[in-house]
């Protein structure tokens, strides 16, 4: 059915100017003229084909059709102003979060159970992709992913293996979550053996474990500490960020990995950075969701219950060096 609507610029300025009683008062509420107030009244009169107001020589007076109609624009125009996206959202639509396989495997599953603790009223949906994302393809509301804004330019020292996060920006806000380091790691097993690792040097007496997905780490680390690949190292090469860091917990040799991964591992003290040497590698890690749904209660959840979950990780401490 078509309707038959008013013009909503002319129903605004009526509304304005019979609530404070004149059109001077609308005019610097709206910030228009007092002239552009009163042609939209005029407008909004020949539309309804009713008088509005009752001009007089000192101002103007609401006529009774003039109050009846003031009453139900200013309901109407209440109503609109107050409702939000995320009141508009599917009730009971589960949260669809999109993070890197590496954070899922690794830490975000087993923490889950204290964010559901919290929210029982939020249903989530997880799913995992290395791959910019795409919100309107992917119907993904929140997104964990670890990269660089657009715009900004790297520093010499920054590594330069680097991924985009969106396909495009467009209407995307970031939250910045924590800023990646990277560095040497590897399980307590090996020290309780009586292996000693008090130098970059004693890296050629171990297994490298190298991680396919980043293949710029070790390179990155050791050239910001002044050394280079161990002529003698031996080498394990994996596919995935969460398999160089089991391999690594199996006492299999050390990896070279971000240690963001390291602190929320709930397992994290059976591990140890044998050197206290992080390096910043220029990445991090962003919370993205869309502009028009960053106000629905349950990405707030989310991104607050993240946050929180990384300052109380942060004040624990981070895993022992050696």
């Amino acid at each position: 059915m078509k309707r038959r609507l008013p013009p909503l610029l002319a129903v605004r300025a009526f509304e304005a100017a019979g609530r404070h009683g004149n059109f001077t008062a609308a005019a610097n509420e709206l910030s228009v003229t007092q002239g552009a107030v009163s042609r939209q009244v005029k407008i909004l009169e020949e539309f309804l084909g009713v008088d509005l107001f009752q001009r007089e020589a000192r101002g103007v007076i609401l006529t009774a059709a003039g109050r009846r109609y003031l009453t139900m624009a200013t309901s109407v125009l209440d109503q609109i102003a107050n409702t939000r996206v995320d009141h508009l959202a599917e009730p009971g639509k589960p949260l669809s979060i999109s993070v890197l396989s590496s954070c899922a495997s690794l830490w975000l599953l087993q923490r889950l159970a204290d964010f559901n603790r919290l929210h029982p009223e939020i249903r989530l949906h997880v799913s995992t992709s290395q791959e910019p994302v795409d919100f309107r393809r992917d119907g993904v509301d929140i997104a964990l992913r670890l990269g660089r804004l657009p715009g900004r330019v790297p520093a010499p020292q920054d590594a330069p293996f680097s991924t985009d996060m969106v396909q495009d920006w467009t209407g995307i806000e970031a939250l910045h979550v924590w800023d990646e380091y990277i560095a040497p790691v590897c399980s307590r097993r090996l020290v309780m053996g009586g292996l000693r690792i008090d130098d970059i040097d004693d890296l050629g007496k171990l297994t490298l474990i190298h991680n396919a997905s980043r293949p710029d780490l070790w390179h990155t680390w050791l050239q910001a500490n002044g050394a280079s690949m161990p002529a003698d190292a031996k080498s394990i090469w994996v596919g995935q960020r969460f398999m160089a860091v089991l391999a690594t917990r199996e006492g299999q040799g050390v990896a070279c990995v971000a240690a963001a991964d390291i602190d929320l591992l709930e397992w994290r003290h059976e591990l140890f950075f044998p050197f206290d040497l992080r390096v910043p590698t220029g990445d991090a890690y962003y919370l993205l969701y869309r502009s028009d749904t960053g106000r629905r209660p349950e990405i707030r959840a989310f991104s607050n219950w993240l946050l929180t979950l990384r300052h109380i990780v942060s004040e624990q401490g981070i895993v022992a060096t050696g």
